[in-house]
């Protein structure tokens, strides 16, 4: 957002009128889908300062660069973590199976996906936003390149109800993906038990900007989700 505001400010300079234009946009009033960006772009076309291949321009560029910031206008909890993750990782992943009683007589909706008939797997996802500021998700949604500080928290982590976890990270341009077997995820340093009081077995870890390196060993490209799962649940598994 930051480079898009940078650019139409430079083109806004190029106005005979950039004064009463400003003025304009301190008092102007959004209403879906008519809003400030709507409003500059098509004053900088109508004074000839844009042309429209330019604008296509802009366009294509910002997308690339917010290739996932739609992600961040999820609100439910449930609708990122469950509906948007799940749903994405078994697409990537399509041998993924939802386990049911029938599959497993001891399912209680315990982990979220079978492979192989036995590898039971748990997703956990959370995004990256900018620690320190208190906008909205979309608004402080951060570049994987950014340098400021985030914190995702996988929350409601259960090392005893699965075999592997696959973590979703999300930022506003890019998907990191970290796969774990869960005794990693119970011997892991940042692994914080007991996230709520008299629930056993349950805990949480924070992956930070200070601390994101060190699950470098764990992570996966996206096409490598289903070697990477298998290789998590022989370690889980090796005696």
């Amino acid at each position: 957002m930051e480079k898009l505001q940078a650019q139409l400010n430079e083109l806004l300079a190029r106005l005979s009128n950039e004064s009463e234009v400003k003025a304009r946009l301190e008092s102007l009033v959004s209403v879906y889908p008519f809003n400030e960006f709507e409003y500059i772009i098509s004053t900088l076309l109508g004074a000839g300062v844009l042309s429209l291949d330019a604008y296509y321009e802009l366009r294509d560029e910002y997308i690339a660069r917010n290739l996932y910031l739609y992600i961040f206008e999820i609100s439910a909890p449930r609708g990122f973590g469950e509906a948007w993750a799940q749903g994405h990782l078994k697409e990537l992943v399509p041998d993924l199976v939802k386990p049911t009683k029938k599959l497993d007589h001891e399912y209680s909706g315990q982990y979220d996906f079978r492979l192989d008939s036995k590898i039971r797997i748990e997703v956990k996802a959370s995004r990256a936003v900018d620690f320190e500021s208190d906008e909205p998700l979309y608004v402080k949604a951060l570049a994987a390149s950014s340098k400021r500080p985030f914190d995702m928290n996988f929350q409601q982590i259960k090392p005893g109800c699965c075999d592997v976890f696959v973590w979703v990270g999300v930022w506003r341009d890019f998907i990191r993906y970290w796969v774990l077997s869960s005794n990693e995820v119970a011997a892991n340093r940042y692994y914080s038990a007991g996230q709520h009081r008299g629930n056993v077995g349950e805990g949480q870890l924070h992956v930070k900007h200070d601390n994101i390196t060190d699950f470098a060993k764990y992570e996966a490209c996206s096409n490598e989700l289903a070697a990477a799962i298998r290789e998590a649940h022989k370690r889980q598994t090796a005696r």
